[in-house]
């Protein structure tokens, strides 16, 4: 195994979040006891009392090892990623404190996962730390939530189901119940707020990084708002990070051929919801812009609070995509990605499952960072099926064209 000589397999910062809890109580009911893992933070009270409330799940979490760690100190940091195979972060916004601990981690060679859903700080981290991580062989996985694994990974095992070496397009539709995590809405917030920041480092990005000569294109499916009869809802585009990773996965892997094509679309039933939908996107990013109202729309959020238990558990989503291939069968395929609560109990699984992938699985011998469907792929897939979240061929035809 990777570091296979260092304290602890997985670290777990930001325990004692909601998300972080959920995350370590997965941990606790699913890591096995055979997982050398700790939690780090800069509390000690608090992460003694999620400790206790572990032991509850299982008697061995009362030894759970509990690290003092601010991100504030990059000396701290080096030694919390020099002490791990795997550092898990739910601390956020990331823009705001998330750089130091992936710095220490690419220097240390240190695989490292977070839930974020933010451009900015994924091209910013690529800028700076790319070349650093490829050299030390960290996997820097961002994005390994609700944002954007059942996207990345669906779209993945969606161009498993097409023909190889011919051009395709996949579509994924998003639905969803339940209530996103106050650390989604902070992060999206902030983000609004930093456009003109995040349009800069793009910009930059896009200048130096470059496909390998023999890659093929990979572009946007393109597609406005519209109804969509398949479907029977309208469909909106849907600007989030989702398509720019799965376009990354794309650019990465042979297997989405020699012209790949992605839209990503929010489904909403009724037409006056739409209207809504894209006012009230425009009304929060308007009020982002200014410090007062900015202030006051984080208040209305605090970070830690979540959901009860009875309420997580009537969330749930489910992404369909839409895969053709442009071959002589003109082969066609749609399939589900489903599973429950998307802002908590689904993405505090699939982060620790995540991180349990890169410590414990036989995976592609890369580094830098990387998305999920890169770095894990098959292996991640079939982990998260087995906690319950279903990868499923709806439909399969070709019409052979004479």
């Amino acid at each position: 195994m990777k570091n296979a000589n260092r304290d602890y397999d997985i670290i777990l910062f930001g325990a004692t979040g909601f998300t972080g809890r959920l995350t370590a109580e997965y941990l606790a009911r699913e890591g096995g006891k055979d997982l050398r893992w700790a939690l780090a933070g800069r509390n000690p009270a608090k992460l003694a009392a999620v400790r206790e409330s572990l032991a509850a799940i299982d008697p061995l979490c009362a030894e759970l090892p509990l690290l003092d760690a601010d991100i504030g100190d990059a000396d701290g940091m080096r030694a919390l990623a020099e002490s791990a195979r795997v550092i898990i972060t739910t601390v956020g916004p990331y823009i705001l404190y998330g750089e130091t601990l992936v710095a220490a981690c690419a220097e240390a060679g240190t695989d490292y996962v977070d839930l974020t859903g933010e451009p900015e700080f994924v091209d910013t981290m690529w800028l700076r730390y790319q070349d650093t991580a490829l050299k030390s062989g960290a996997r820097l996985v961002h994005c390994c939530g609700f944002d954007s694994i059942p996207h990345d990974l669906g779209a993945y095992y969606t161009v498993q189901q097409l023909p190889p070496d011919v051009p395709l397009t996949v579509r994924g539709y998003v639905r969803a119940g339940g209530t996103f995590s106050s650390g989604t809405y902070h992060s999206a917030i902030h983000a609004f707020s930093r456009m003109r920041d995040y349009s800069k480092v793009r910009q930059a990005r896009v200048a130096r990084e470059h496909d390998p000569e023999s890659r093929r294109r990979v572009g946007d499916a393109g597609g406005g708002v519209q109804f969509n009869h398949e479907l029977d809802t309208w469909v909106v585009p849907f600007p989030s990070v989702d398509p720019q990773i799965v376009k990354r996965s794309a650019r990465a892997l042979d297997s989405y051929g020699p012209d790949f094509r992605y839209a990503h679309f929010v489904q909403v039933k009724k037409l006056h919801s739409v209207a809504a939908l894209i006012g009230g996107a425009g009304a929060l990013f308007v009020a982002a812009q200014f410090g007062p109202s900015r202030d006051w729309l984080l208040s209305k959020r605090k970070s830690g609070d979540g959901p009860s238990p009875e309420q997580r558990a009537q969330g749930w989503f489910r992404v369909r995509f839409f895969g053709e291939a442009k071959d002589a069968a003109k082969t066609r395929v749609v399939v589900d990605v489903r599973g429950g609560d998307p802002g908590y109990g689904e993405t505090s699984k699939m982060l620790a499952e995540s991180a349990l992938c890169l410590a414990f699985d036989e995976l592609p011998e890369r580094a830098g960072q990387l998305t999920t469907a890169a770095a894990m792929g098959d292996a991640l897939i079939v982990r998260l099926q087995r906690a319950g979240i279903s990868f499923e061929v709806v439909s399969s035809e070709s019409k052979v064209v004479a």
